[in-house]
């Protein structure tokens, strides 16, 4: 079996292979070729800590693997550690017999970016030029990446953060790796007014985004909080958004963003347009005027995972990276 770190993953793939595979994950989820069952929950009360466990297989791709990734919301205070953890194993589809274990905290961060990135290549104004970003943590980078990989016009971001040392470090990280003007601002309004596309990041459970701040023609990427009883878009976005997802089971399982205004009577049930897969296979389509104000919610889908630790688990043989280990 081949161990691969975080490091040796970082140097194996750009974002625009991410988005490719990660976009086929979802072909396979339109045609039933993937098999992608309901995420296990666990609470570690005893500690404050949550473990997820998140399988996926691909059957045109043949990737089957598993994701477990932990969050402990005192590991940094108390142990020096990040607040989410992840690993993902690699299994061989054919004999069972697994192939790689890998970091997937990164894993999961690209592959969040990527699907940020489809939604925006299927959603956003393809003349966006200025991207919010509200929440300038791990996700923010990959998912800035993607858009840019995804429009060419964008020009500059605008970035908000309850800590401001972690917003600067953040545009300057952004600002020399994507080589584009990043300017940090002192509110989330001032974030969102004039932005073409929005991105939430954050791990805020009241909302950070007023929905009369957000004009018509904008595409908003929410990637934040997931639990049912918190949410980062209030009332007056939802209701006036057209609203797609990730899938429709994990967001009204999942997100409070959506659930809080279906249990308050705000929205229907039936408010979701389509499910990303939906618009990727052309069944149903995505922006259709520029005046439509679009929004994406996503909680997570392990077929994602799946197709990126394929991908990386086939460069790292190319390449001659990892350590390989008899178990």
């Amino acid at each position: 079996m081949l161990i691969l770190t975080r490091k040796d993953i970082e140097n194996l793939i750009e974002m625009k292979d991410v988005i490719d595979v990660v976009e086929k994950a979802f072909l396979e989820l339109a045609e039933q070729t993937a098999i992608c069952p309901t995420r296990l929950v666990i609470n570690i009360k005893k500690y404050g800590g949550q473990a997820v466990i998140m399988p996926a297989y691909l059957g045109k791709m043949d990737a089957l693997a598993t994701k477990i990734v932990t969050n402990y919301a005192a590991n940094p205070q108390e142990h020096d550690l990040p607040t989410i953890l992840a690993s993902i194993i690699l299994n061989n589809s054919r004999t069972g017999e697994p192939l790689a274990l890998m970091e997937g905290s990164y894993i999961t961060a690209l592959r969040t970016g990527a699907v940020g990135g489809l939604a925006i290549k299927y959603l956003a104004r393809k003349d966006s030029k200025i991207v919010g970003v509200i929440g300038t943590g791990f996700q923010a980078m990959t998912q800035v990446r993607a858009a840019c990989a995804m429009l060419k016009e964008i020009e500059r971001v605008k970035a908000y953060d309850i800590s401001r040392d972690r917003g600067e470090r953040f545009a300057v990280e952004a600002a020399q790796k994507l080589n584009i003007k990043v300017e940090i601002v002192k509110s989330t309004k001032e974030c969102v007014e004039g932005s073409d596309i929005v991105i939430t990041a954050t791990t805020s459970t009241v909302p950070v985004l007023d929905g009369d701040w957000v004009g018509l023609g904008t595409h908003i990427n929410s990637f934040g909080w997931m639990g049912p009883n918190g949410r980062e878009l209030d009332d007056k976005i939802v209701k006036k958004a057209k609203i797609y997802v990730d899938t429709e089971e994990g967001v009204l399982t999942e997100s409070g963003d959506l659930i809080i205004p279906i249990r308050k009577g705000i929205i229907p049930k039936d408010k979701i347009y389509a499910e990303l897969c939906e618009v990727v296979s052309g069944k149903k389509p995505g922006r259709r005027q520029n005046d439509e104000l679009t929004c994406f919610k996503s909680v997570g889908v392990s077929v994602g995972d799946a197709a990126t630790a394929k991908l990386v688990y086939e460069r790292s043989l190319k390449v001659g990276v990892g350590i390989e280990v008899k178990l």
